[in-house]
């Protein structure tokens, strides 16, 4: 919370480039299963969160904009290509997984069900293993150095080069 009791939230793309703060109550939740979402995230469906009235100010950089039709542009970073905003002339969208919690932004509604891909209805009845269940991966992923940026702001970014 800000000091005068407005949420704050942060977050940005996975290589740091981009960085954000949004001040203020979060819109609707939602995830979005049309083509044009499907395509612009690479995934089943994109999670989406509505800034509204909230004050979003980019602290590092300002996302690259696509623009994917007459009404919207999408912005992502120029740098990894992460997915980062859904711009409407309603008004923008984040990606739910740009944030550093996630996990505080649950949808609450889904759009786009036309584009809905049949499957992704069955998808948490599939068995699921934790990364470390897979003993030819455990050493794999114990030498592992991720080079995305944490979850919370830094001073600068990159630490060092990565190659």
């Amino acid at each position: 919370m800000s000091l005068d009791n407005k949420p704050v939230y942060s977050g940005g793309c996975q290589c740091g480039a981009v960085r954000f703060h949004i001040e203020g109550a979060l819109g609707e939740a939602s995830v979005c299963h049309c083509r044009m979402c499907q395509k612009a995230s690479g995934n089943f469906m994109l999670p989406l969160v509505s800034v509204r009235e909230a004050r979003l100010s980019w602290v590092r950089n300002e996302p690259k904009r696509f623009r994917s039709s007459n009404h919207v542009r999408r912005g992502f970073c120029s740098e990894c290509g992460t997915p980062l905003t859904y711009e409407a002339p309603d008004g923008m969208a984040v990606a739910i997984a740009a944030f550093d919690h996630p996990d505080e932004i649950a949808p609450a509604v889904q759009w786009g069900l036309e584009g809905k891909l049949p499957y992704t209805d069955t998808i948490s009845r599939l068995p699921g293993h934790s990364s470390l269940d897979d003993p030819q991966a455990v050493e794999f992923l114990r030498s592992l150095v991720s080079y995305q940026h944490p979850d919370h702001d830094t001073a600068e970014w990159p630490v060092e080069e990565n190659s």
